[in-house]
């Protein structure tokens, strides 16, 4: 019972923020307001109506997106190839891999943009591309590695002594093992892509913008519930993904079972 009531005031505590920002979303001040002063839907209209806030919603996802399908390409063999194998070089590999976990994002956008600077790739969608796949990369990579058990092996040796080749072993016996680490992961890159803000900063410019860099610029000049309402919005779509997911495939994927 004790325990119960603990998880639930922790629940408690952890959503409470977001009913916080929802509601101050639906306030008719135009300032900021706690219980909202009235309810209004008119500053989700002033987002929706305003086309820099669609036009960087659009991009955030997207890069998001594309991000996490190009972290997931390069940790998977990565991750096969520091769990299976032993090569010269090999933990200096990890360390690069794993470094931006270590390394403020602030500095790895500035860095990358020094470096982007001399090659001629700097404020455009490939630069952004570029440093959200270095900075989330490692979190793709934590979750797999720990997924390539002696166990594993076995089954993957008895595969091939049965007969497969080495892409039927890897489809029908290696990625249903690891599908949790991957699908979660994905998620935790998405998600960290989708929030950057110190890194994107550096290579955003007036017509590519992601939203939280958006956001960031907005609230320097004006604070009203228009923030709040985007907010509200993005705490919407990964609700609605959420339960995509939970409805196509299951959440029960990322326990393993």
């Amino acid at each position: 019972m004790i325990i119960r009531l603990i998880a639930l005031t922790t629940l408690a505590y952890l959503v409470l923020p977001l009913v916080v920002v929802i509601g101050v979303s639906l306030t008719e001040t135009k300032f900021l307001a706690f219980p909202p002063q009235g309810l209004t839907l008119s500053w989700y209209a002033v987002v929706l109506e305003n086309p820099t806030y669609v036009r960087s919603f659009l991009t955030s996802a997207g890069l998001a997106g594309v991000a996490t399908l190009a972290a997931i390409v390069v940790a998977l063999p990565a991750s096969i190839a520091m769990a299976r194998y032993s090569f010269p070089g090999k933990s200096v590999l990890s360390a690069m891999l794993l470094s931006p976990l270590v390394l403020p994002h602030i500095v790895i956008g500035a860095a990358l943009l020094q470096y982007g600077a001399s090659i001629g790739l700097v404020r455009n969608f490939p630069a952004l591309l570029v440093g959200h796949v270095v900075i989330i990369t490692p979190f793709v990579l934590r979750t797999l590695l720990p997924l390539f058990s002696h166990e594993q092996l076995s089954l993957e040796e008895a595969s091939r002594d049965l007969g497969a080749s080495a892409w039927s072993t890897f489809f029908l016996i290696t990625l249903p093992q690891i599908r949790a680490g991957l699908v979660s992961g994905g998620i935790f890159a998405f998600i960290t892509s989708f929030i950057n803000v110190e890194l994107s900063i550096f290579n955003t410019t007036s017509t590519l913008n992601t939203i939280p860099v958006q956001l960031f610029n907005y609230v320097q000049y004006s604070v009203d519930p228009s923030i709040a309402a985007v907010s509200s919005l993005t705490i919407l779509a990964a609700a609605i993904a959420i339960i995509l997911i939970d409805w196509l495939i299951g959440l029960d994927f990322l326990s393993g079972s």
